[in-house]
Parts: structure tokens; C-alpha cells; sequence
């Protein structure tokens, strides 16, 4: 895309931004690979080191060695709590910050859109949040680096401290229902909608690939910022394929522009 497109792209989307009353932004792995966090399913992604098989919630709770590789691919920091914000997140946060955004509604376990400066009562977590192991016994939750600290002194399944109970990344694995309350609250955002704007993702996972369909049906605009196909480009008033911190630092300084006179 040159310089030309992705400016007239990028203006399109902050005048969709400008007008809209409940912007509702809804992110995938693209972003976060901006801040070196892997993704799993693309090619060289996590899906081709480990097998998704060993890592279903059948199998945590049934077999301690599928949570002996579980816990040994956390030690490995393949997912940590030491990444960054990037410029998309960041650009989001802004977003908020001049009073433009309703909410996130993302399937990132990272954390990021918390660190970058959007409340949490802002963000949606579909998949749970790599930041917490929680005691399937007594409830207790662990930060993960003190879990990560553990595993680099040598546990392989750590367990919890006050119970012995099995503990569990706060995270939704294969075969696991997502959160109830969280999915019927941000359904329901992304309903109320009258724009929703997807960020690196590829809208094939669902049930969270609903959340813009919900959006669409009910009226909202649609713009999608990925830089490959999905499902809903021709759904969509803007379509821009570009990686998301570039993308989104150019909008969110054209709204602030705008707004700023």
C-alpha cells in the first residue's frame, strides 16, 4: 500500500471516528505481534512448535503430563508479562483518552491494552488474561511471574500454596467455555455500537468472530485494519492492510487534529 492510499484509508477512518457516538474496538494476535508476543496459528506460529492437542482443558485436568508441557511452554516465556504496548495500542488508548472510545473488546491474553492506559473496566477479555494463574480448588490467584519464578527454580507443575490445588493459567483453553458474563457483556457492546473497528485479526476464531457481526446487523459501521482477508471486508467501509501501529497511530493523530481544531 503507498503512502497516498494508506493517507486517504487512514482519513476515512478518523471521520468515521469523529462521528461516531459508541466506537467499540475489537483486537486479535496482529496487534500484539507488534510487541513481539507470537502468534499461534500463523505460519512459524506456536501451533508449529507444540501440538494445540496437549492443550486442551480435558486434558490439563485429567493428565499431568499435558500440564507439565502446558506449564513448560509459560516457563519458556513464549507468552510473558514483560511485553510492551505498541504504537497501535497506544493509539487506542489515546482514542480513549479524547473521549472516543467505548470499549475493547479484544481475544488477547497480554494485558496490553491495560498497560497502554485503557481502564480495565474498558476491556473485554474473551480468552482471559496470561496475567493471572488461578487455584482450580480454593480460588486464590497468582501473579504470573511469581508462577514464572517458580518454573525457572525447577517446579514443573506448580500448585497452590494455601491448598495444593491445581493451579491454572486464567486463560480459556481449547475445549474451555469462555466467560459467560464477559461474552454477554460485550455482546451487548458491540450490538449498542455505531462503529466497530477490528485490529489484526483474521475473524475465523469464533465465538468471538461474532462480535463485528453483531456490530454490522445491528447498524454499526465497519472498518478493518489486517493485513490479510477476512470474512467481513466486503462488509466493511474501510478495509486497510497495513500493519496495526502504523495504521492506528496515523488515524488517532488525524482525530486528534480534527478535534483539536
Amino acid at each position: 500500500m503507498d503512502n497516498q492510499d494508506m493517507e486517504a484509508l487512514a482519513e476515512k477512518a478518523a471521520d468515521l471516528i469523529l462521528l461516531s457516538k459508541k466506537l467499540v474496538i475489537f483486537t486479535g494476535a496482529g496487534i500484539s505481534t507488534e510487541s513481539g508476543i507470537p502468534d499461534f496459528r500463523s505460519p512459524g506460529g506456536i501451533w508449529e512448535r507444540f501440538d494445540p492437542d496437549d492443550f486442551t482443558i480435558d486434558k490439563f485436568l485429567s493428565n499431568p503430563e499435558s500440564r507439565r508441557k502446558q506449564w513448560g511452554m509459560l516457563r519458556e516465556g513464549i507468552l510473558t508479562d514483560k511485553a510492551i504496548p505498541n504504537a497501535a495500542h497506544d493509539a487506542i488508548a489515546e482514542l480513549d483518552g479524547l473521549g472516543k472510545l467505548d470499549c475493547v473488546i479484544t481475544q488477547n491474553i497480554d494485558n496490553l491494552h491495560q498497560k497502554a492506559g485503557v481502564p480495565d473496566d474498558k476491556v473485554f477479555e474473551l480468552h482471559g488474561n496470561m496475567q493471572w494463574a488461578i487455584c482450580l480448588e480454593c480460588g486464590r490467584r497468582y501473579p504470573f511471574g511469581e508462577i514464572k519464578s517458580r518454573l525457572d527454580k525447577g517446579e514443573e507443575i506448580p500448585d497452590c500454596e494455601a491448598c495444593q490445588g491445581m493451579l491454572k493459567p486464567d486463560i480459556v483453553m481449547f475445549g474451555e467455555q469462555l466467560p459467560i458474563r464477559v461474552l454477554e457483556d460485550a455482546s451487548r457492546r458491540a450490538m449498542a455500537s455505531d462503529l466497530f473497528i477490528v485490529i489484526g485479526s483474521t475473524l475465523v476464531v469464533y465465538p468471538a468472530a461474532y462480535m463485528p457481526i453483531y456490530a454490522v446487523e445491528s447498524g454499526a459501521k465497519l472498518v478493518i485494519v489486517n493485513l490479510s482477508s477476512t470474512p467481513m471486508d466486503h462488509q466493511a467501509a474501510v478495509v486497510i492492510r497495513a500493519r496495526a501501529g502504523e495504521t492506528m497511530s496515523k488515524v488517532a493523530q488525524k482525530v486528534k487534529e480534527r478535534m483539536r481544531g
